[in-house]
């Protein structure tokens, strides 16, 4: 049997949702070690490209590079080389190095398209870095709303604020946010104590970071002044990439896009993963949910250089909830003593 491409935390997270084995195995095999030629050109194409990496400290980061089309670039099926693109006071500064792991995706609002890559940094040169292609595959379009871009120039140096806790700006940007991006990590797989080589090299390939995108109705994600937020899981393609990291490290990072302002919200947070009670059976569409806690803040102030239009919303969300309606069910339910902040 071939090797999973899936590691430890994604197959516990997989079996305890009730994937069946014979999926998994589908699953695993759709997970390349190289991109096809048509990963390459999309990538080639993009002027975003959301990145996922650890920080000295362990802490993974989500973020977006920017810069114009043919600044990410994959010279053969292996190779990704990313020229530029991080942004003033980007938390990621000075943590993409050789040997980093780092998860990218791109993904264009504009078409719903978007496609996976995940290595490990081979050389820094230049201001150029260079991936070894680990993992590549697509996701489908589900949860993508849809939104049309247009250039503007951003500040020569942005305001960027860092803070241990969210302010009322940073919650009201969640309160109406319809898109995450979450860095998730499976770092340390402690391959060295296995006994079985083939299991301790199966590990190491499955090893890494991913970033991934999250959709919903705006107020989809529910945040409260002491820093706790909320996410609920929807169904999606099962391979649970970030859940499955979560349970075996549960550190994460969160980056909020205020689409209309050009604002990057970073937050580095730690979370678990809750697999059911009133909050899961009140949101409408959740399979589980994510509870995160803020542990650091970084806000960029209008440095993206792209705006975009309206959003036209996704067909999935159709059949998705928010909090306010939770809160309502809630009340309803349970009276006023019960409220998002109790559970």
């Amino acid at each position: 049997m071939t090797p999973s491409r899936f590691h430890a935390g994604e197959l516990q997270v997989q079996a305890r949702a009730g994937v069946p084995a014979d999926y998994t195995q589908r699953a695993s095999a759709a997970i390349r070690d190289h991109m096809p030629d048509q990963h390459r050109q999309f990538f080639s194409q993009l002027p975003l490209f959301f990145l996922g990496a650890l920080d000295a400290d362990g802490q993974p980061w989500a973020t977006v590079l920017a810069g114009e089309p043919g600044f990410i670039m994959a010279p053969d099926a292996r190779t990704l080389r990313i020229g530029g693109g991080l942004l003033p006071g980007d938390p990621l500064q000075g943590h993409l190095l050789p040997g980093r792991r780092v998860g990218g995706l791109g993904l264009v609002p504009a078409t719903r398209r978007r496609n996976r890559v995940n290595g490990v940094i081979d050389a820094v040169d230049g201001g150029v870095v260079t991936v070894a292609v680990e993992q590549s595959f697509g996701n489908c379009p589900q949860y993508i709303q849809q939104r049309a871009p247009h250039a503007v120039t951003p500040p020569a140096a942005p305001l960027v604020v860092r803070a241990a806790a969210l302010d009322d700006r940073d919650l009201a940007l969640i309160g109406r946010a319809d898109t995450l991006f979450i860095a998730s990590a499976n770092p340390d797989i402690h391959s060295a104590a296995r006994a079985d080589a083939q299991a301790a090299a199966q590990a190491d390939t499955a090893r890494g970071v991913d970033v991934s995108h999250r959709g919903g109705r705006p107020g989809f994600v529910h945040a409260d002044a002491g820093g706790t937020l909320l996410v609920p899981d929807f169904m999606g393609n099962s391979f649970f990439n970030t859940l499955g990291n979560l349970a075996l490290y549960p550190r994460a990072g969160l980056l909020f896009v205020d689409f209309d302002s050009g604002d990057l919200l970073h937050l580095a947070v730690e979370g678990e993963i809750v697999w059911d009670g009133p909050l899961v059976a009140a949101f409408e569409g959740a399979e589980r949910l994510l509870r995160l806690r803020v542990r650091e803040v970084v806000r960029n102030v209008a440095a993206l250089p792209l705006r975009w239009s309206a959003a036209q919303p996704a067909a999935q969300l159709a059949r998705t909830g928010d909090w306010h309606a939770v809160a309502q069910e809630l009340k309803r339910e349970k009276g006023h003593k019960l409220s998002l902040a109790t559970l």
